[in-house]
């Protein structure tokens, strides 16, 4: 530096020139050479990547405005301002007057760095970038660096009658008022960039737009903390969520790469057994010349037979390639704090250090406090956008992986659906998936900690020597035992997964079968099958929790046994280590550091055990066979059937015999096949092969157009009767109007108390089941598919009715003439009327051809006709008698009792009877009854509705579910400690102030121990106060471990309580209400919330009484130590109870809006063909009615 600076400008001078003195200054060199180069070097150094970065993600273009030109030409006369300097320079030289080099460096330096800093402004506008970062620090760092030598030119001007160097003074400040004003410019955003995806989103979150210093701070999120402080918060007042963080963006992302990961385990899989149909044959096989093996030949064979084992595709590893990236920013920020994190210490070193020196300045002290100050709020910044990485990251891995499970779950095979279970799946998406969500939070710790444990250790070293290796010692002692709870907690996990899938599903069947159950007087058989199962449950959970509160006393008494141990060793090793207050509370400070780590191991390695159950449980799940998308070809134009279907054998699964054999099938465009049969026989098989729901062992299916399905129980979802019809189409009135006709709906509109706007239950609970079936049809009608496939839909209505939708809707001259419709049914009396007839026997095609043809073959369908000859001879007069009646009432198609409605075991026989109840074939063309029927439908369709008829006003039969407002109720909290146990729970809070008082006495014994060496200067009495540390320290372990296991106790009574009184309730509440409340909503009852007694509460608890009871502490012994503190107490005490008031009364009203939009999910069990609703939404979809 002396070349840069010359003998004139020393770097640096003797310390009593700059540290002791009451007033300090730096050296001319080291201003113009350090404080002017460091901001330079760390543009210089965030340029590239910057630019890459902005290279790849363009955002738009922003127009330049006003401030954006301010900036530009303010860093261009930064850069003129510098040049100056370097001309001034040169011009002294050319005047005699020789400047060392430093005066020609620095301002070429700072001036091209203003020049790239003038880039970037430009740069950045130009990719959309609206506040950045970057150029913030920058500004930042220069103005940082310029308040020195602002302050020495002051001080320089001050003393001194005349200003030697006028030109460098007056531009100096020039630079320093520009740079200020490019900070404060620096702090506002840029207008949105011009060409971008337009934001129409009325409540946009406002952290996409945010600043670099609001995001820093979380300031965008003030005006929701105001609104949730102000009133309770609701659905409406919250943002709409970030694009970025919705399951179109994330769940695609990470499926992209479990595909991408399953196809590389199926070509290593390929390349294995191809090599190992390479494999030499065995002696005595071969049917080459020399049948006998060579060695080589063996080799090849024993190294190609480990290639048997194929390699699964891994969760963990597509998990990390879609979110990795993100979550490596946190841990950026997660390092750079662990560093910061140990410079407290050093300064609580220099800190103690001042104390001693009673000549020291006073500025040292304030400058001491300042930078512990500054350290610790940078600390805190730095750490909270570690958290918001985390949790972002935390809340994406939550959505993915519940969306992948929810698609998964819509195409696995029916032999996959055998092995996971409805509870399976529900706990899959529920509680493993918060797991995941719970472990990004900590998950850093892994290495964190022990980077943390290094660095203290590390520092602890310098400050007692090799003393420390005693507390290393006692650290590495407590691995194996960590180790052996983590084998012990894996196990436990896993089965108490089991017991919870067990009882997930078992409730799932209670709920969905209730109204049986409640009618048979079953409820106590049922409860004390859930109750076993919970025991179960709870037993599992009771060995965890006392695994866990071992683990608890283990790692909360190591830091005191580290300190325990260094200490005593260090004052017994030499006489003369003497324990002063330096190295005792650095030492203590450190131990704290080691404290945190050494607490949170064990808890991630613990999360990480239960994530790895639930990555195993949902890698297994999700690499279950899916059904073929391919197995039904709906491109193929080669014939001009509508559906084929060539040598078709089919299985609901691979392992079972086929259900379908040797099935050629061809149905030309716009004809009507009907599909008869016996019972079991395989109708339903068949039109779930060629909706591809059923494996395909053999042939070709081929399916023109798009599909439309009417399933034998129809799906209704809970929504009204109209948006349950159109299903998400437009609304065309006339469409509509005939729809409801052809499936004899409009009569029930007059009965239903709000017309077609009458919210329908959850399963259509409020409809009956032809109602139900009815509305199904319309769905499909009003679709307007090509392929209708209609799995027996009349046969949950009376046979009036059934006739009345055959020939308006079904029939060929119903409103799907020209459709091509595959219909199975059981009524004959429609066979005449339809073009062909497939005839089931046994999962094979007995017979195919047209009524008459299979009438002449007299063969299996002659045979089946001749069986209901004298059912249809009744029927035609029942039916004739109806038609020739004029006064035919408008109303009797849907004022009729449907037979699924009526008692199952008496009318079972009925049912069969009048199902087939209709004309045949010579009746149908009797002009009179024909035109009956036409006037009858004429007139109803040109019924208008009466405009003046205004529908009553309907309250809603699912009311949503609503939240609690305003403050968690005293009662809740009561409640809860009724389930632990009054006087279990006081003595719990009891042994937490006994384990804070233990901790109290060591600290305080411990600067006793340093008053007696800092009077003595000699070890007196070093037995006795090793003794009484380590008995307080010893009672302190013993009482976290009574603690923990009291607590753990405490919990799982408690748990069984609230567990208990849910189930007794739900048995005991009346049927209405389960008519009225989405199963999803009880069902989410009975697992997250559950799941949050069962495991999170208690660790919360746990949490909440050691945080109060060492704040407690802490304040005892700063007041007894300080009592002029007492008087802070009262306004910092009213300072954080506002903070907290002001946070807890969003954060609350935020977490429970949260549960409550957990519980409307559809329900695993509605599976049947969905799949095709979300997996083909283009023309082609085959779509679910």
């Amino acid at each position: 530096m002396e070349r840069l600076c010359g003998p004139k400008l020393p770097f640096w001078v003797v310390a009593n020139q700059t540290l002791h003195t009451d007033s300090p200054d730096l050296p001319v060199c080291f201003q113009l050479s350090v404080l002017s180069w460091l901001p330079c070097v760390y543009l210089w150094l965030a340029c590239p990547p910057y630019v890459f970065y902005l290279q790849r993600n363009n955002r738009g273009y922003i127009m330049m405005s006003i401030p954006n030109r301010v900036k530009t030409v303010f860093a261009l006369v930064l850069w003129i301002v510098c040049w100056t300097d370097l001309f001034g320079t040169f011009n002294e030289m050319h005047q005699g007057d020789t400047q060392p080099p430093i005066y020609f460096v620095t301002p070429l330096v700072v001036g091209m760095t203003m020049l790239l800093a003038t880039f970037l402004i430009q740069f950045e506008r130009l990719r959309g970038v609206q506040s950045s970062g970057i150029l913030f620090i920058f500004w930042f760092l220069s103005v940082l660096c310029a308040i020195v030598p602002f302050r020495s030119k002051i001080l320089q001007a001050k003393f001194q009658s005349e200003i030697p160097d006028k030109l460098r003074f007056t531009t100096f400040y020039f630079y320093f008022s520009l740079v200020v004003v490019e900070l404060i410019l620096c702090c506002f955003n840029e207008k949105p960039p011009l060409f971008s995806n337009v934001d129409t989103d009325p409540n946009p979150c406002p952290q996409s737009t945010a600043g670099f210093l609001s995001t820093m701070t979380f300031w965008w999120f003030t005006s929701m903390a105001i609104k949730g402080y102000r009133n309770p918060l609701e659905a409406k007042d919250l943002w709409s969520l970030n694009k970025k963080d919705s399951s179109e963006e994330v769940v695609p992302k990470l499926l992209r790469e479990w595909d991408l990961e399953q196809a590389k385990a199926h070509s290593a899989e390929d390349q294995s057994t191809q090599a190992l149909y390479t494999k030499p044959p065995p002696a005595g096989e071969s049917n080459h010349v020399g049948e006998g093996s060579s060695p080589e030949e063996v080799e090849v064979e024993v190294l190609l037979s480990k290639q048997k084992t194929p390699k699964k595709p891994s969760f963990l590893r597509s998990l990390i390639r879609a979110f990795g990236p993100y979550f490596l920013i946190g841990s950026a920020f997660k390092l750079l704090q662990d560093l910061i994190t140990f410079v407290n210490p050093q300064l609580l070193r220099l800190l103690i250090s001042f104390t001693k020196q009673k000549d020291a300045p006073t500025w040292w002290g304030y400058a001491l406090a300042f930078l512990m100050f500054f350290t610790a709020f940078l600390q805190t910044l730095i750490l909270h956008q570690h958290f918001q990485y985390c949790f972002v990251t935390g809340m994406r891995l939550r959505t993915s992986i519940i969306g992948a499970i929810y698609r998964k779950s819509l195409i696995i095979t029916n032999a996959a659906k055998r092995t996971s279970t409805v509870g399976e799946i529900v706990n899959l998406m529920s509680v493993d998936a918060q797991r995941f969500m719970d472990l990004t939070t900590f998950l850093n710790m892994l290495w964190s900690a022990p980077l943390q444990i290094i660095l203290a250790l590390y520092f602890l070293w310098l400050n007692l020597g090799p003393s420390v290796l005693a507390g290393v010692a006692v650290m590495i002692l407590l691995i194996p035992l960590n180790a052996a709870i983590a084998v012990r907690t894996r196990a436990y996990q896993v089965e108490q997964m089991q017991y919870k899938d067990a009882r997930i599903k078992l409730m799932n069947e209670i709920l969905n079968g209730i109204k049986v159950l409640k009618l048979y007087a079953w409820e106590n058989s049922f409860k004390d099958k859930v109750l076993e199962i919970r025991q179960k449950e709870l037993n599992v959970l009771r060995k965890t929790a006392y695994l866990g509160a071992l683990s608890t006393m283990a790692w909360t008494s190591a830091p005191f046994l580290v300190a325990l141990m260094t200490f005593a060793v260090y004052v017994t090793v030499d006489k003369n280590n003497i324990l002063d207050a330096e190295k005792a509370f650095v030492s203590l400070s450190l131990f704290n550091i080691l404290r945190f780590p050494l607490n949170m191991l064990p808890q991630v390695i613990s999360s990480v055990v239960q994530a790895s159950v639930s990555l195993k449980r949902i890698q297994d799940f999700l690499s279950h066979e899916e059904l073929d998308p391919e197995s039904v070809d709906k491109n193929n134009t080669a014939t001009n059937s509508s559906v084929t279907l060539v040598n078709g054998k089919f299985t609901w699964a691979k392992q079972d015999p086929p259900a379908l054999h040797n099935i050629n099938l061809m149905v030309p465009q716009g004809s009507l096949l009907a599909v008869v049969g016996h019972v079991g026989c395989g109708k339903s098989s068949l039109v779930s092969a060629l909706l591809g729901e059923m494996e395909k062992l053999e042939g070709d299916i081929s399916i023109r157009g798009s599909v439309a399905f009417v399933p034998q129980q129809a799906w209704i979802q809970n929504a009204t009767l109209r948006d349950n019809i159109l299903f998400g189409k437009a609304y065309n009135e006339q469409k509509y109007r005939c729809c409801l006709e052809a499936c004899a709906l409009t009569p029930d509109l007059e009965v239903l108390p709000g017309g077609d706007l009458t919210e329908i239950g959850e399963k259509g609970i409020n409809l009956s089941g032809g109602q139900r079936q009815r509305v199904s049809l319309a769905r499909a009608l009003y679709n307007e598919a090509d392929v209708y496939l209609l799995d027996d839909p009349l046969s949950a209505v009376d046979a009036h009715v059934a006739k009345h939708i055959f020939d308006h809707a079904i029939g060929p001259e119903g409103a799907l003439q020209g459709k091509t419709r595959i219909l199975v049914t059981h009524g004959i009396s429609f066979l005449p009327q339809v073009d062909n007839i497939v005839v089931m026997v046994e999962g094979r095609v007995s017979e195919m051809g047209s009524y008459q043809e299979l009438l002449q073959q007299n063969g299996a369908f002659a045979e089946f006709l001749r069986n209901y000859s004298l059912e249809d001879i009744v029927e035609e007069e029942a039916t004739v008698a109806l038609i020739d009646d004029e006064d035919f009432p408008d109303d009797a198609l849907s004022n009729h009792t449907d037979m699924v409605d009526s008692e199952p075991v008496v009318n079972e026989a009925k049912r069969k009877f009048i199902r087939q109840i209709s004309v045949i074939s010579g009746d149908l063309e009797n002009p009179r009854s024909r035109s009956v029927r036409r006037r009858l439908c004429s007139e109803r369709k040109h019924a208008e509705p009466d405009p003046e008829k205004k529908l009553p006003k309907v309250e809603k039969l699912i009311q949503a579910e609503t939240t609690e407002t305003g403050r968690v109720k005293v009662k809740v909290f009561w409640e809860y400690a009724k389930a632990v146990g009054p006087l279990l729970t006081l003595f719990i809070c009891f042994l937490y102030g006994c384990q804070s008082a233990a901790a109290i006495g060591a600290n305080v014994w411990l600067s006793e121990w340093t008053n007696d060496a800092a009077q003595n200067m000699t070890q007196e009495n070093v037995s006795m106060r090793v003794g009484v540390y380590a008995a307080l320290g010893i009672a302190q372990g013993i009482l976290v471990m009574v603690s923990s296991f009291t607590l753990a106790m405490g919990n799982i009574g408690a748990a069984r309580k609230l567990h208990y009184a849910l189930l007794d309730n739900k048995f005991h509440t009346p049927q209405s209400f389960f008519d009225t409340t989405p199963i999803g909503r009880i069902i989410n009852r009975f697992s997250k919330d559950i799941y949050v007694i069962d495991e999170a509460l208690p660790s919360t608890v746990l949490m909440f009484l050691g945080t109060f009871f060492s704040s407690l502490s802490t304040m005892i012994v700063i007041v007894a130590s300080t009592p002029i503190f007492a008087v802070v107490i009262a306004p910092l005490a009213f300072i954080y109870v506002f903070v907290q008031r002001f946070y807890v009364a969003t954060s609350r009203q935020l977490k429970r809006l949260e549960s409550v939009s957990r519980s409307p999910y559809t329900p695993i069990s509605l599976r049947p063909s969905l799949a095709l609703v979300l997996s083909e939404p283009t023309a082609d979809a085959m779509t679910l009615y």
